[in-house]
């Protein structure tokens, strides 16, 4: 993880040196963003942003007490900001979120949100923000796998949260055979059972099954061997609110040009640690 950080804040760094071209890209954006009507923004609630998340995926959502914090709650506020509105969450089940924003309960859901051509028939998505990869997590002492693999998952059972991408992939049998699938709502679940070999891996993604493995005091690990997926992440949106997803886009935009999208991901990265060391200990 600490490799990680070191190599997203050398990235901001980067980004900052680049002088000129930087401003550039940042003046670009900017143009960008000037064009999105943000008067023609309807929110569900006058005056406020809702975002619907699920806050069990550090270093994207994660609790710090009872307040939300995140790679995308950051992301989040930026676009409250934008809009001249307030930022409130709703901390909610993974698929509720997605019914939520789908039924027009919620304006957006930032909850590392996979995109997949499911769901693009059935609500909007912002431009991808993040490239993640997907993993397997095994029981440190008794792995039921050795390898990264989908041919390794066969006839094990499978831990996932609930309607994700990972949910999704494993449960189509051109790619993957388990003998069963385990739906969790929170992926703190899902590891108190592989701790206990109540089942015998989860798939997640690869930033929050480290935070997750970090967490465990060495009773979880990552199968070795190279990701079994790869996908990306996007903000939902209701289906049809093309007016909310410009203006999403446009946060977007800013935030990656001006190098300050790296420097939220560092930032989250070094805390969501932290966090996972302290509940460690």
């Amino acid at each position: 993880m600490k490799k990680k950080v070191l190599a997203v804040v050398f990235a901001a760094m980067m980004t900052m040196s680049l002088g000129m071209s930087a401003f550039a890209g940042e003046t670009e954006a900017s143009t960008e963003a000037a064009a999105v009507d943000l008067s023609a923004v309807k929110t569900v609630v006058d005056g406020q942003l809702t975002v619907g998340t699920e806050a069990g995926f550090a270093p994207y959502e994660y609790l710090v007490g009872d307040q939300v914090e995140g790679v995308d709650m950051d992301i989040c506020q930026a676009i409250a900001d934008k809009l001249g509105v307030s930022l409130v969450v709703q901390n909610m089940d993974f698929d509720g979120a997605l019914a939520a924003v789908q039924q027009g309960k919620v304006d957006i859901v930032a909850a590392g949100v996979s995109v997949s051509p499911e769901r693009e028939e059935v609500m909007d998505f912002s431009d991808k923000y993040v490239d993640s990869q997907d993993v397997i997590v095994v029981n440190a002492e008794n792995p039921a796998v050795t390898e990264s693999s989908a041919d390794a998952l066969k006839d094990l059972t499978v831990g996932v949260q609930q309607g994700n991408i990972a949910d999704l992939w494993v449960s189509n049998p051109d790619n993957a055979a388990p003998k069963s699938v385990q739906r969790y709502t929170k992926f703190a679940q899902a590891a108190a059972d592989l701790a206990n070999s109540k089942i015998d891996a989860i798939i997640m993604d690869k930033a929050p099954a480290d935070e997750l493995v970090a967490s465990s005091d060495g009773k979880l690990a990552l199968a070795e061997g190279d990701p079994l997926f790869e996908d990306s992440y996007a903000i939902a949106v209701q289906k049809g609110n093309d007016q909310m997803t410009a203006a999403v886009n446009a946060v977007i935009e800013e935030l990656q040009a001006s190098g300050e999208m790296d420097q939220i991901f560092a930032s989250h990265a070094t805390e969501s640690e932290s966090e996972a060391e302290t509940e460690a200990e």
